[in-house]
């Protein structure tokens, strides 16, 4: 993650996270040791680290990017539409085969970080990668200085014209663009730079050990046990967790303040506005949209996570909730384990049950090794799904533990799988969805499960279990997500008057704990220090609001599909097939839908009230 310079793809950059905040554990599913589950093979892409085919196709990508510049550099002006359209052509070519072995490296650091010989690699991958793309570097900054006048002329020819999104998306960076000279040390340098510091958090994250009763464990066990049926359980994993990363709490300080410290110095030389200006523009959102979003949200803490957590305390028979206590289960309501074979079905069935055309694909990840299921030492933490590159086919992560929350969590990641798998037709360049739309299919294949669950329900009992569930991971999926978007604007805007001392940064994670979460919690000091495991403020600075973005969206999105839309299942294929090819407005109008409208939040926020006025009711 699912986080960072503007690229057309993600996959030559961290995979792709799609549950802020999850981390993995090393405990099987239920009935499952960890053999059983299925692991992923990614001889898709390459057979092994030894594969005679990586360096063969990086030697020739190499030679091919340097004739690229060597025909192509300085010549863009007086090239005709059809000749730009060629270049665009072999420059994606190009860029694919990187993406492929990126890829690659991507995913087995991904599947075990502490490997001392993938991580060898992955970083060596990368730094050929970063050496490869210095020829390339001339291209978009060359077609962002064409006239625009002179652009409009050559774009008549219908080969240049397919190719109008990706110039769209490439010339929106222009007011950013700095000279090639400098775009090229800022790119040879990023390998000693921000990405160094990624992976130190990574290999940090996974070589942290916490003790409790008496055994050593992984960070992410001992945070799986934050949602134990056992309050003493819960307590003691949250206090040991957080002594593991107060002792830590130096080093991750320093991670955040070079961080962000590196992009304030991007963000000036570029002249952007503000820390999240770059986000959102890669996103292809306007600021005032995003800023609507958040607005919105923090609007309705007290309507959502207040008035929902307040009902928790309440249930459980507490004055006050501990921060432990956030994701346990109800009392009396014990969460059936789930084997795998049936999370497969009920998934199955949720999507055939949408549209047959969704059910074949999602069928294909699950009879392929495709998906990575088992909790496992030094794993990535939560779930992704990783495009790959269109000649290839998408792969999923998962830490999958038997929950109700893991079903959600297979559901959600298959949504992107199936997302990527309509998108790939439009090629490398134009494949890539802006992550405000990037969770919508994600998020509706969880809303489709989590309906086909609660429809099959007879029981009382367990259909409250199941709808707080829901609440609850729409909280995390909006509440939580914001909240983590306001820490990071304030810590980067302190940022900008010097270092932050890591008691600073703590203040500043209770603060919004305090304010997102409400008058329900009391936190104990521990908790100032659980900032320090969260992914996304690392790999990619205000990636978070996405999560809110989308599940806003496809709250009201599937309030059009409850209504029986007409053709409703043809235009959502359509949409999720554009891949890149359209923004934001293009894509929603088919259904009556529009962002920038500032009711348009105010519908997804509903549906989370909605849902807990019948907790309410219950």
């Amino acid at each position: 993650m699912k986080q960072t310079a503007h690229s057309h793809r993600s996959s030559r950059l961290p995979a792709f996270a799609a549950e802020a905040g999850a981390v993995a554990a090393t405990s099987a599913a239920p009935g499952q040791g960890a053999s059983a589950l299925p692991r992923w093979d990614l001889s898709a892409l390459y057979n092994s680290m030894e594969d005679p085919a990586i360096t063969q196709d990086l030697d020739q990508a190499a030679q091919q990017a340097q004739d690229f510049a060597a025909r192509y550099q300085g010549k863009l002006a007086g090239l005709s539409g059809a000749e730009v359209a060629e270049a665009i052509r072999a420059c994606e070519a190009i860029e694919e085969t990187l993406g492929k072995a990126g890829s690659y490296a991507s995913l087995l650091f991904a599947a075990n970080s502490s490997d001392p010989a993938i991580s060898r690699f992955s970083q060596s991958i990368s730094e050929k990668l970063t050496e490869i793309s210095t020829h390339l570097l001339f291209f978009t900054l060359e077609l962002n200085r064409l006239d625009e006048a002179d652009l409009a002329q050559k774009m008549q020819d219908p080969a240049l014209a397919h190719w109008k999104p990706f110039l769209d998306d490439t010339r929106l960076f222009r007011p950013h663009q700095l000279s090639d000279e400098v775009e090229k040390v800022l790119l040879e340098k990023s390998v000693t730079g921000a990405q160094s510091w990624c992976r130190l958090f990574d290999e940090t994250i996974a070589a942290l050990r916490v003790t409790l009763d008496g055994t050593d464990m992984p960070v992410g066990d001992a945070l799986n046990r934050l949602s134990d049926s056992d309050r003493s359980v819960r307590e003691k994993a949250g206090k040991a967790v957080g002594k593991v990363f107060g002792e830590n709490v130096r080093l991750f300080a320093l991670i955040t303040n070079t961080l962000a410290k590196d992009k304030a110095i991007s963000d000036g030389l570029r002249h952007y506005v503000r820390p999240t200006s770059s986000r959102n523009l890669s996103n292809m959102v306007e600021d005032e949209v995003v800023d609507a979003l958040v607005s919105a949200v923090r609007e309705d803490y007290p309507r959502l996570a207040h008035r929902y957590y307040a009902l928790k305390a309440q249930w459980m028979g507490l004055d006050k909730l501990e921060h432990w206590d956030r994701n346990a289960p109800l009392p009396g309501c014990e969460d059936r384990k789930i084997p795998w074979d049936e999370a497969k079905q009920i998934v199955q069935k949720a999507y055939d049950g949408f549209d047959p055309r969704m059910g074949k694909v999602i069928n294909t990840f699950l009879t392929h090794p495709w998906i990575d299921v088992p909790p496992a030492p030094g794993k990535s933490p939560g779930a992704f799904a990783h495009p790959t590159v269109p000649s290839a086919h998408p792969f999923i992560l998962l830490n999958y533990h038997g929950r109700t929350r893991d079903v959600m969590t297979l559901a959600h990641e298959l949504g992107h799988g199936v997302h990527q798998v309509l998108a790939a037709k439009q090629g490398y360049f134009q494949s890539n969805t802006p992550l405000t739309l990037a969770e919508t299919a994600s998020v509706f294949g969880e809303m489709l499960t989590f309906q086909s669950l609660l429809d099959a329900e007879t029981d009382p009992a367990r259909k409250r279990t199941l709808l707080a569930g829901k609440v609850e991971d729409m909280l995390n999926t909006v509440v939580r997500q914001i909240a983590f978007y306001e820490f990071e604007t304030r810590v980067h805007d302190e940022r900008k008057s010097g270092e932050l001392l890591p008691e600073r940064i703590g203040e500043i994670w209770r603060q919004v704990q305090t304010e997102s979460l409400g008058p329900a919690f009391n936190f104990t000091p521990e908790y100032d220090v659980f900032w320090a495991y969260i992914p996304h403020f690392i790999h990619s600075p205000f990636y978070v609001y996405a999560y809110a973005f989308g599940d806003c969206l496809v709250n009201a999105l599937y309030g059009v599909f409850s209504e029986g839309a007409p053709g409703f299942q043809d235009k959502y294929i359509a949409m999720l097939e554009a891949g890149g090819t359209k923004r934001h407005r293009e894509l929603l109008a088919p259904f009556g839908l529009d962002a920038s409208d500032p009711g348009f939040w105010r519908k997804g926020l509903d549906v989370i009230s909605g849902f807990i006025d019948q907790l309410e009711q219950a």
